[in-house]
Protein backbone atom coordinates (compact mmCIF):
# COMPACT_ATOMS: atom_id res chain seq x y z
CA UNK A 1 0.00 0.00 0.00
CA UNK A 2 1.15 3.35 -0.56
CA UNK A 3 1.48 6.44 1.82
CA UNK A 4 -1.54 8.06 0.28
CA UNK A 5 -3.42 4.98 0.03
CA UNK A 6 -2.53 4.05 3.74
CA UNK A 7 -3.85 7.81 4.41
CA UNK A 8 -6.93 8.04 2.46
CA UNK A 9 -8.03 5.00 4.00
CA UNK A 10 -7.53 6.25 7.67
CA UNK A 11 -9.35 9.13 7.22
CA UNK A 12 -11.91 7.95 5.96
CA UNK A 13 -12.32 5.36 9.25
CA UNK A 14 -12.56 8.91 10.67
CA UNK A 15 -13.78 12.20 11.23
CA UNK A 16 -13.61 15.99 12.41
CA UNK A 17 -15.47 17.00 15.52
CA UNK A 18 -15.64 20.53 16.89
CA UNK A 19 -14.19 19.97 20.29
CA UNK A 20 -14.47 23.61 21.86
CA UNK A 21 -13.24 25.95 19.84
CA UNK A 22 -11.18 23.07 17.29
CA UNK A 23 -11.87 20.86 14.82
CA UNK A 24 -10.22 17.76 16.18
CA UNK A 25 -9.92 14.18 13.60
CA UNK A 26 -11.24 11.11 15.81
CA UNK A 27 -11.73 7.77 14.85
CA UNK A 28 -14.30 5.58 16.74
CA UNK A 29 -14.72 1.87 15.66
CA UNK A 30 -18.25 1.07 17.08
CA UNK A 31 -19.01 -1.73 14.24
CA UNK A 32 -20.36 -4.34 16.45
CA UNK A 33 -18.84 -3.32 19.81
CA UNK A 34 -21.73 -1.44 21.65
CA UNK A 35 -24.08 -4.30 20.64
CA UNK A 36 -21.66 -6.62 21.74
CA UNK A 37 -20.40 -4.93 24.91
CA UNK A 38 -17.16 -4.36 23.73
CA UNK A 39 -15.20 -1.99 26.50
CA UNK A 40 -13.92 0.82 25.36
CA UNK A 41 -9.89 1.78 24.92
CA UNK A 42 -9.23 5.62 24.58
CA UNK A 43 -5.62 5.38 22.33
CA UNK A 44 -3.47 8.58 23.37
CA UNK A 45 -0.81 8.84 20.63
CA UNK A 46 2.64 10.51 20.71
CA UNK A 47 5.19 13.06 19.50
CA UNK A 48 5.08 14.50 16.52
CA UNK A 49 2.90 11.72 14.95
CA UNK A 50 -0.60 11.24 15.63
CA UNK A 51 -3.62 8.31 15.49
CA UNK A 52 -2.03 6.56 13.02
CA UNK A 53 0.30 5.46 15.81
CA UNK A 54 -2.03 2.75 16.26
CA UNK A 55 -2.48 1.53 12.51
CA UNK A 56 -0.43 -1.93 12.88
CA UNK A 57 -2.21 -2.96 16.58
CA UNK A 58 -5.87 -1.63 15.57
CA UNK A 59 -7.16 -4.75 14.02
CA UNK A 60 -6.21 -7.09 16.65
CA UNK A 61 -7.11 -4.20 19.23
CA UNK A 62 -10.36 -4.54 18.24
CA UNK A 63 -11.34 -8.07 18.42
CA UNK A 64 -11.57 -6.98 22.11
CA UNK A 65 -12.39 -3.48 21.87
CA UNK A 66 -14.22 -0.40 21.14
CA UNK A 67 -11.31 1.62 20.16
CA UNK A 68 -11.31 5.40 20.24
CA UNK A 69 -8.58 7.28 19.03
CA UNK A 70 -8.14 11.28 18.10
CA UNK A 71 -5.20 13.65 16.51
CA UNK A 72 -4.49 15.93 19.27
CA UNK A 73 -4.48 19.53 18.40
CA UNK A 74 -1.88 20.27 16.18
CA UNK A 75 -1.51 16.62 15.23
CA UNK A 76 -2.34 14.35 12.88
CA UNK A 77 -5.77 15.39 10.81
CA UNK A 78 -6.25 17.86 13.50
CA UNK A 79 -6.26 21.71 13.90
CA UNK A 80 -2.76 23.00 14.37
CA UNK A 81 -2.81 27.09 15.57
CA UNK A 82 0.34 28.41 14.70
CA UNK A 83 1.48 29.31 18.33
CA UNK A 84 3.46 28.24 21.19
CA UNK A 85 0.30 28.46 23.85
CA UNK A 86 0.53 24.78 23.30
CA UNK A 87 0.18 22.82 26.95
CA UNK A 88 -0.42 19.34 28.04
CA UNK A 89 -3.75 20.86 29.88
CA UNK A 90 -4.72 22.16 26.72
CA UNK A 91 -4.67 18.34 25.52
CA UNK A 92 -6.49 16.94 28.32
CA UNK A 93 -9.02 19.54 28.06
CA UNK A 94 -9.84 18.46 24.42
CA UNK A 95 -9.35 14.52 25.47
CA UNK A 96 -11.52 15.05 28.02
CA UNK A 97 -14.33 16.87 25.84
CA UNK A 98 -13.89 14.06 23.61
CA UNK A 99 -14.90 11.75 26.44
CA UNK A 100 -17.59 14.05 27.23
CA UNK A 101 -19.04 14.53 23.64
CA UNK A 102 -18.96 10.33 23.28
CA UNK A 103 -20.41 10.36 26.81
CA UNK A 104 -18.04 7.55 27.38
CA UNK A 105 -19.02 5.96 30.98
CA UNK A 106 -16.02 3.90 31.84
CA UNK A 107 -13.11 3.13 29.52
CA UNK A 108 -9.50 1.80 29.65
CA UNK A 109 -6.52 4.19 28.52
CA UNK A 110 -3.69 2.86 26.57
CA UNK A 111 -1.11 5.84 25.74
CA UNK A 112 2.18 6.72 24.60
CA UNK A 113 5.29 9.27 24.41
CA UNK A 114 3.04 12.68 24.81
CA UNK A 115 0.11 11.13 25.35
CA UNK A 116 1.34 9.25 28.75
CA UNK A 117 2.22 13.01 29.61
CA UNK A 118 -1.20 14.29 29.01
CA UNK A 119 -2.56 10.60 30.76
CA UNK A 120 -0.81 11.50 33.71
CA UNK A 121 -2.40 14.93 33.79
CA UNK A 122 -5.93 12.99 32.91
CA UNK A 123 -4.96 10.86 35.70
CA UNK A 124 -4.53 13.61 38.45
CA UNK A 125 -7.77 14.78 37.52
CA UNK A 126 -9.67 11.33 38.19
CA UNK A 127 -7.77 11.28 41.91
CA UNK A 128 -8.84 14.96 42.44
CA UNK A 129 -12.19 14.28 41.86
CA UNK A 130 -12.79 16.31 39.07
CA UNK A 131 -11.92 14.34 35.99
CA UNK A 132 -14.63 13.39 33.14
CA UNK A 133 -15.88 9.94 32.63
CA UNK A 134 -14.78 6.56 34.94
CA UNK A 135 -10.99 5.32 34.05
CA UNK A 136 -10.99 1.38 34.54
CA UNK A 137 -7.11 1.01 33.94
CA UNK A 138 -4.33 3.01 32.29
CA UNK A 139 -1.83 1.54 30.34
CA UNK A 140 1.60 3.36 29.63
CA UNK A 141 4.13 2.41 26.30
CA UNK A 142 7.83 4.46 26.27
CA UNK A 143 7.59 8.29 27.40
CA UNK A 144 8.86 10.47 29.56
CA UNK A 145 7.20 9.57 33.09
CA UNK A 146 9.82 10.82 34.96
CA UNK A 147 11.54 14.14 33.06
CA UNK A 148 14.98 13.79 34.68
CA UNK A 149 14.81 10.24 32.99
CA UNK A 150 13.96 11.52 29.64
CA UNK A 151 16.91 12.00 27.17
CA UNK A 152 16.06 14.27 24.46
CA UNK A 153 17.66 14.14 20.92
CA UNK A 154 19.45 16.93 19.88
CA UNK A 155 16.61 17.80 17.13
CA UNK A 156 13.98 17.71 20.14
CA UNK A 157 16.74 20.37 22.26
CA UNK A 158 16.82 22.42 19.44
CA UNK A 159 13.70 22.83 18.51
CA UNK A 160 13.21 23.96 22.07
CA UNK A 161 15.56 26.36 21.96
CA UNK A 162 15.57 29.64 20.85
CA UNK A 163 16.21 28.73 17.30
CA UNK A 164 12.97 26.03 16.95
CA UNK A 165 11.44 28.16 14.54
CA UNK A 166 14.95 28.41 12.14
CA UNK A 167 15.40 24.76 13.00
CA UNK A 168 11.96 23.94 11.83
CA UNK A 169 12.21 25.81 8.97
CA UNK A 170 15.62 24.35 8.12
CA UNK A 171 14.32 20.73 8.70
CA UNK A 172 12.89 18.24 6.04
CA UNK A 173 11.79 14.63 5.53
CA UNK A 174 15.55 13.41 5.47
CA UNK A 175 15.99 15.12 8.94
CA UNK A 176 13.12 13.43 9.95
CA UNK A 177 13.53 10.36 9.05
CA UNK A 178 17.33 10.26 10.37
CA UNK A 179 16.09 11.25 14.07
CA UNK A 180 12.76 9.26 13.86
CA UNK A 181 14.77 6.13 12.99
CA UNK A 182 16.65 6.50 15.90
CA UNK A 183 13.94 6.03 18.27
CA UNK A 184 12.59 2.31 16.67
CA UNK A 185 14.89 -1.10 17.52
CA UNK A 186 17.41 -2.07 15.31
CA UNK A 187 14.73 -4.86 14.53
CA UNK A 188 11.72 -2.61 13.92
CA UNK A 189 12.94 0.29 11.80
CA UNK A 190 10.14 1.45 9.95
CA UNK A 191 10.02 0.84 6.16
CA UNK A 192 9.96 3.51 3.44
CA UNK A 193 6.14 3.86 3.27
CA UNK A 194 5.24 4.27 6.31
CA UNK A 195 7.94 7.15 7.18
CA UNK A 196 6.59 8.29 4.43
CA UNK A 197 3.26 8.41 5.59
CA UNK A 198 4.23 9.63 9.07
CA UNK A 199 5.11 12.71 7.30
CA UNK A 200 3.08 13.19 5.09
CA UNK A 201 0.37 13.22 8.14
CA UNK A 202 2.56 15.42 10.05
CA UNK A 203 2.25 17.69 7.01
CA UNK A 204 -1.65 18.02 6.65
CA UNK A 205 -2.69 21.27 7.43
CA UNK A 206 0.94 22.73 7.01
CA UNK A 207 1.69 20.59 10.45
CA UNK A 208 5.51 20.10 9.17
CA UNK A 209 5.71 24.45 9.90
CA UNK A 210 4.96 24.10 14.23
CA UNK A 211 6.89 21.23 15.76
CA UNK A 212 9.05 23.80 17.82
CA UNK A 213 5.77 24.90 19.11
CA UNK A 214 4.44 21.30 20.46
CA UNK A 215 7.95 20.46 21.52
CA UNK A 216 7.14 22.81 24.77
CA UNK A 217 5.43 19.81 26.64
CA UNK A 218 9.26 19.26 27.54
CA UNK A 219 8.77 21.87 30.25
CA UNK A 220 5.61 21.19 31.04
CA UNK A 221 7.23 17.95 32.48
CA UNK A 222 9.09 19.43 34.72
CA UNK A 223 6.98 22.10 35.94
CA UNK A 224 4.35 19.46 36.81
CA UNK A 225 6.70 16.67 37.40
CA UNK A 226 5.24 15.82 41.21
CA UNK A 227 1.68 16.63 40.52
CA UNK A 228 2.06 13.96 37.67
CA UNK A 229 4.55 11.96 39.12
CA UNK A 230 2.47 11.26 42.36
CA UNK A 231 -0.72 10.50 39.90
CA UNK A 232 1.20 7.58 39.33
CA UNK A 233 2.19 6.80 42.28
CA UNK A 234 -1.46 7.40 44.02
CA UNK A 235 -3.31 5.71 41.39
CA UNK A 236 -6.60 3.66 42.52
CA UNK A 237 -6.83 1.95 39.12
CA UNK A 238 -4.41 -0.84 38.03
CA UNK A 239 -1.65 0.66 35.71
CA UNK A 240 0.98 -0.93 33.77
CA UNK A 241 4.09 0.37 31.33
CA UNK A 242 5.52 -1.62 28.68
CA UNK A 243 8.94 -0.37 27.93
CA UNK A 244 10.69 -0.82 24.52
CA UNK A 245 14.38 -0.83 26.95
CA UNK A 246 16.58 0.27 23.50
CA UNK A 247 14.35 3.55 22.64
CA UNK A 248 17.27 6.23 23.70
CA UNK A 249 14.96 8.53 24.81
CA UNK A 250 12.58 6.76 26.91
CA UNK A 251 13.88 2.98 27.24
CA UNK A 252 16.03 0.95 29.53
CA UNK A 253 17.17 4.02 31.99
CA UNK A 254 13.71 5.36 32.57
CA UNK A 255 12.91 1.83 34.66
CA UNK A 256 16.84 0.94 35.42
Amino acid sequence: MSASSAIAEWRAQGGLLQLGAHKIFVRDDTAGSIDNGKPVLLLIHGFPTSSWDWHALWHELRKSYRLIALDMLGFGFSDKPDHRDYTIHWQADIVEQLVAHKALGSFHVLAHDYGDTVAQELLARQLDGNGVGNWLSCCFLNGGLFPETHRALLTQKLLLSPFGPLVNKLGGYRSFKRSFCKVFGPDTQPGDVELETFWAIIGENDGRHIFHNLITYMNDRIAHRERWVAALQQSTIPIALINGSVDPVSGEHMVA
